[in-house]
């Protein structure tokens, strides 16, 4: 029996109500060492849009304050759209609340995958996403933004009467199907955005297959917070970002 007195490390999660992703995809990588908790902002699962994430963030600070009284040791603020739609300087903005609320360091989606980017040189990317037109293109104007050559970004069809809890009930073996064929010869990198969108389960297949880096929303926040706390015991399999943490 060992390390039983031992005290873990305490990741806390914010996430939209309609994501049922987040929390697993951290769950299938965490140590024995790591527990995750999750506070999460109400998101009306058609309210994908300017107006939508508005409204979802107003319970940000909220979120923040609740993990604080968890004594968590981080916070991520698991939201990919959420992060990017207002580009670039408002991810910091979101991120500077956060801590502020939590007493703790904070990241948030999308600006976790442009360090994850960074930390493997990328610089030209394809991307997969299963978004609606408002999100790709927000999506576009933020990696842009934050200086890499976005070749495209192509999404998976998602029924419009699914919205935002529609991402979640797409399955890995769809994604398998799908986000190879949309990767450019010429992208350094094929990253497959959205915390709801079951990517990270295939992402070691989809690294087989296109013979590139994959990164997704989900495994690139897991590897910022692994990395801040300094935590490089993580369950191998789920592609190279974090096999190499």
């Amino acid at each position: 029996m060992s390390n039983l007195t031992s005290t873990r490390s305490r990741i806390g999660l914010i996430v939209p109500s309609t994501n049922t992703t987040a929390e697993p995809d951290f769950n299938m990588v965490a140590p024995e060492s790591v527990s995750i908790h999750s506070q999460r902002m109400w998101l009306d699962s058609s309210a994908l849009s300017a107006e939508g994430m508005n409204a979802m963030n107003a319970d940000v600070e909220n979120a923040a304050k609740y993990l604080k009284t968890s004594k968590v040791d981080y916070v991520v603020y698991a939201c990919t759209t959420g992060s990017f739609y207002l580009g670039p300087g408002h991810d910091e903005e979101l991120i500077q609340s956060i801590t502020d609320q939590s007493g703790v360091a904070a990241t948030a989606t999308a600006y976790a995958a442009a360090e994850a980017l960074n930390s493997i040189g990328a610089k030209n990317i394809s991307v997969a996403s299963p978004y609606n037109e408002w999100q790709n293109n927000q999506l576009r104007n933020y990696y842009e933004g934050m200086g890499f050559n976005v070749i495209n970004v192509e999404s998976e069809a998602v029924s419009s009467d699914h919205g935002a809890q529609g991402h979640c009930d797409l399955t890995p073996e769809s994604i398998l199907n799908f986000a190879p064929t949309i990767c450019s010869a010429e992208a350094d990198v094929l990253f497959c955005a959205c915390t709801a969108w079951r990517s990270m389960e295939v992402v070691a297949e989809l690294e087989r297959i296109t013979k590139k880096t994959v990164i997704t929303s989900n495994q690139a926040t897991v590897w910022k917070a692994f990395k801040t706390l300094g935590i490089h015991e993580v369950r191998k399999g789920y592609g190279s970002l974090l096999d190499n943490l």
